[in-house]
């Protein structure tokens, strides 16, 4: 069970350095354009998933090692999926076809205020769920 709560730290750990250099990519040294393309988009989304994923892994065996989910904790964990979902189609809606600009020869899309809104909801949403997975537990009897 160590080594699986390890694996989650390691897991947030590298979800949340893949994150700050999605958001942040001048800290690698790659010279920052203007705007927020699909690939950095993707940096971030994947560091997202790869944290809540982590968050998830190490609630589970550091917690919860040997019981099986309860239903609250069910939904805690398909509401932190449905947020990472929720992410990738909100940063991703121009480029998917079903955002208010779609990419044309002439306009490159922009990431916008509704985009915006969507990630941080979404990202919100995995943690809300994160959260309610960790609190609805069954709580064990401490050892005497």
């Amino acid at each position: 069970m160590v080594r699986a709560t390890q694996l989650g730290v390691a897991l947030g750990a590298l979800g949340f350095v893949l994150a700050l250099m999605g958001l942040f990519p001048g800290v690698t040294g790659i010279i920052p354009g203007r705007g927020v393309g699909a690939v950095q988009f993707l940096v971030v989304w994947v560091g997202f998933f790869l944290l809540v994923m982590g968050a998830i892994i190490y609630v589970k065996y550091a917690f919860y090692p040997h019981d099986a989910s309860n239903l609250a904790q069910q939904v805690g964990i398909r509401l932190a999926w449905t947020g990472l979902i929720l992410t990738g189609m909100s940063g991703l809606a121009d480029f998917l076809g079903f955002g208010s600009q779609t990419p044309s020869v002439d306009i490159a899309p922009v990431f916008g205020e509704l985009q915006l809104l969507g990630v941080v909801g979404g990202f919100l949403m995995s943690a809300l769920g994160v959260m309610l997975y960790a609190v609805t537990g069954m709580p064990r009897a401490p050892k005497r």
